[in-house]
């Protein structure tokens, strides 16, 4: 009935229904849906809007009357002016001012919206205020303007980054500032989850117009300033209609509107494929999904922008960058994304993930770990020292070592430093990444031929760092040999060389102790102590959990690792990176039977299901309604081609073990009965019998082993007189008591009475002696245990009164 009314009828009723909304809201006091005046005004509400979605001729009297309905009049008893269809009439107006140019009162009916838009307080409503403000700005400013001038864009958002990045908008000039506004505009009308085409032709033009280098500079200047900004703790306050105020904490980053546009600026970079653009966007990538108290990810959909960059880059630099993301990012649904941009980049070389994955690590033209860089006779060697660890020493024309950076290096050749450090940067990033994706090759039953395994790891100048310091199984027609590279040749075991250069026919493939004799894995631990390698990996030393009797008796589950007491968020942050998928429990969660965190373990075509409960006790949760501690229940497999549960003694003996030692590892870690502060800081008091069993209780299989590399290591410290070894503890005899630290959960305890001693180690500091040796990287609590046998060893030298106190306490 109304949509084919003349203009100026469905106008009429427009103002009309708009005042009758506004004649409700500002009588009521209350209402409810079954109040007939509510009613009225809903549906004419409902029908106003429709129609301003129509296109129509507004005269200037019909938009005065609008605009002060929409500035002067709260909806919904709150005083938010965007419960007003203020978008659709902002395109009105424009459309007015397009085709009969603005009056005055157009003019001040405008100015009056975009004063009444900024007023706006609610940090939720910034996007929407950025962009109303910028469509209100826009039409006054095409209004005052030829078309050929273009109106100048800024980060509209109140934040640090926005007052940095706009002040180096205004130090642009002429041309330079022009197309860098154009830039901003693309940027500032972008929307979903990737980028239009129009978007990346029209920015790739202005990109070259303006320079590319200088493009590149610029946004990578913002993503190094957004990668290392922190978020802020502000408190806001909201005003009700009725006089009500909500006071409320809130973390911020970037201001919504703010990271709009970078998204855009960012998807624009997918045009430049140089190292340290994908360096910087991987970064950028890596801050955004760290979390925010309360919200989550820092900005999700900064993230993803990055991660479409890294994806459809040319080469294989930004699938390195994935690969590596993938590792870190804990996001269920971003490992799928990441997931699935490999995928497409495996597909597109026809290679399979693990292969694309070998393909993108780079080797900084490093040569077995180290490069070399000259400086007018001078020589920087940058030498990879650890995983994500390497160094760089000077020296002089003669040889001889140089402490510091030539003077003249730092003046002639800073471009070139600069560089060099960002090389080291990547390096260590990479070194990280790959340790980490060679532990996971551990749960697979990969294994590659002569030529690729030269080609990716042996002769690779970054892999063969991590390479030789690994035991391999190279196996030909004729047999099956164990060994690890050294000075040019494969050694076994026993020292003796089995080969100088590897079959040309030979399959390669990790070891792993669950396929070797107990006498096999000895000698081996034997042989990395007695050569001092420390591998990158735990792999000589590795766990192996073999299938007992009681899980052979419940077939298709184990309970070795249940009815533990774990804190929920660090027990999630540690099955995400180790490859499992786990969604927080709350309070919310009613009717809940479990939680479950999984994995897939796709070389078997397997899941592995490890069940979660809630504890809930004493209210324990965070302000967001998040359980602060979970109770473990059984692990069971699931064939993922028949959806079906697999009876444990038909799981291969790999993925058993690899699949137990995580969920050992998990209970290692995040178990309660490790903090020592749980007992007499609160905890829960229901649970403190566990902690006491957990705390001193048997030596779980990673305890096992760090009690066999205690024993080695021990007597080649300085505390060998003083520190032995008893049962399940670490025996230090101090000048004023004699302690017991428990192998597993590092807990102490104080002779005679068994009295607990609590230290909680201070994870900045390292008290261990930069030469003593450990066979592996990765075990915090063996650290921690050296830790405190040396500092309890001269317990007479202690000055912090914490722990002095408890020891002089009788």
């Amino acid at each position: 009935m109304l949509f084919p009314l003349p203009d100026k009828q469905k106008i009429a009723f427009i103002i009309y229904a708009a005042t009758t909304v506004s004649a409700f809201y500002a009588s009521a006091k209350s209402f409810s849906s079954d109040d007939n005046n509510y009613q009225q005004a809903n549906i004419a509400n409902t029908l106003f809007r429709h129609l301003l979605k129509l296109k129509m001729q507004f005269d200037e009297e019909d938009i005065s009357i609008l605009t002060n309905i929409f500035i002067n009049t709260n909806l919904y008893s709150h005083k938010n002016l965007f419960n007003w269809p203020i978008g659709l009439f902002i395109t009105q107006l424009d459309r007015v001012v397009k085709e009969k140019g603005i009056s005055t009162t157009i003019q001040q009916s405008l100015q009056q919206l975009k004063k009444a838009v900024e007023a706006v307080e609610h940090h939720q409503e910034e996007k929407a205020k950025a962009k109303l403000t910028e469509r209100i700005e826009a039409i006054l400013f095409a209004s005052a303007n030829s078309a050929t001038t273009v109106k100048p864009v800024y980060f509209p958002g109140a934040d640090e980054f926005a007052d940095n990045a706009n002040n180096t908008l205004k130090s642009f000039t002429g041309t330079e500032q022009q197309l860098w506004f154009k830039l901003m505009a693309l940027a500032l009308k972008t929307s979903g989850a990737k980028p239009s085409k129009k978007l990346l032709d029209e920015s790739k033009e202005i990109c070259k117009e303006l320079n590319t280098d200088k493009f590149k500079k610029t946004v990578t200047g913002w993503m190094e300033f957004i990668t290392k900004l922190k978020e802020k703790e502000t408190q806001h306050t909201y005003t009700y209609g009725n006089g009500q105020q909500h006071t409320y904490t809130n973390y911020e980053f970037i201001a919504p509107p703010n990271l709009d546009i970078m998204k855009g600026l960012v998807w624009m970079c997918v045009h430049f494929h140089d190292k340290n653009t994908l360096l910087n966007t991987a970064l950028l990538a890596d801050r955004c999904f760290k979390k925010i108290p309360g919200k989550g990810p820092a900005a999700a959909s900064l993230g993803n922008a990055c991660l479409y960059v890294l994806a459809n880059s040319k080469g294989l630099d930004g699938v390195g960058h994935l690969s590596r993301l993938k590792l870190r990012i804990k996001q269920n649904n971003t490992q799928n994304l990441i997931d699935k941009y490999l995928t497409e980049a495996a597909e597109k070389q026809g290679v399979t993930i693990h292969e694309i994955e070998d393909m993108a690590v780079d080797d900084y033209d490093l040569v077995e770990g180290k490069r070399n860089y000259e400086f007018d006779g001078y020589k920087a060697i940058v030498e990879i020292t650890g995983a994500g660890k390497s160094t760089v020493n000077w020296f002089k024309p003669d040889g001889t070592p140089q402490k510091a950076i030539p003077a003249f290096v730092k003046e002639k050749y800073a471009a070139k430093l600069k560089r060099i450090k960002d090389t080291i940067k990547q390096i260590d990033l990479s070194t990280g990444a790959q340790r980490d994706r060679m532990d996971r090759m551990l749960k697979s039953n990969r294994t590659l031929t002569t030529q690729s395994f030269h080609e990716f790891y042996l002769q690779h100048g970054l892999m063969s760092w991590i390479t030789k310091k690994i035991v391999w199984v190279i196996q030909t027609a004729d047999e099956k040999t164990s060994a690890y590279y050294h000075n040019g040749n494969w050694i076994n075991n026993k020292g003796d060389i089995c080969f100088t250069q590897l079959p040309a026919d030979a399959v390669i493939s990790l070891w792993h102790p669950v396929f070797e004799t107990v006498e096999a894995v000895k000698a081996w631990r034997e042989c990395m102590l007695d050569k001092k390698i420390t591998q990158p990996v735990k792999q000589v030393f590795r766990e192996v959990y073999i299938l007992t009797d009681a899980e052979i008796n419940t077939r298709t589950y184990s309970n070795r690792m249940a009815a533990h007491i774990l804190k929920q968020h660090q027990f999630n942050s540690l099955a995400k990176s180790r490859g499992w998928k786990y969604s927080l429990l709350g309070a919310f969660d009613n009717g809940v039977e479990h939680g479950i965190a999984e994995i897939y373990l796709s070389d078997y075509n397997l899941k592995a299901e490890y069940w979660i409960n809630e504890v809930n006790a004493d209210d324990a949760m965070n302000d967001t309604g998040i359980w602060l501690y979970v109770a473990t229940d059984q692990v069971r497999f699931i064939n993922t081609l028949t959806s079906q549960v697999l009876e444990l003694i038909e799981v291969p003996r790999l993925a058993l073990s690899e699949v137990m030692r995580d969920v050992d590892l998990f209970v290692g870690v995040a178990s309660v009965g490790n903090d020592p502060n749980w007992r007499d800081g609160g905890g829960l008091p229901a649970y403190r019998d566990y902690w006491q069993s957990y705390s001193f209780g048997d030596l779980t299989e990673v305890a096992k082993t760090r009690k066999e590399i205690l024993e080695k290591l021990l007597p080649r410290l300085k505390i060998s007189t003083v520190a032995t070894i008893r049962d399940k503890f670490v025996v230090v005899k101090g000048k004023l008591r004699t302690y017991k630290i428990h192998i597993g959960s590092t807990n102490i305890l104080m002779e005679p009475n068994d009295q607990y001693l609590c230290i909680v180690p201070d994870r900045g500091k390292k008290d261990i002696p930069d030469n003593t040796f450990i066979p592996f990287e990765g075990d915090s609590g063996l650290s921690v245990i050296l830790s405190k046998a040396i500092l309890l060893a001269d317990d007479d030298k202690i000055t912090d009164d914490t722990i002095t106190r408890q020891i002089n306490y009788k």
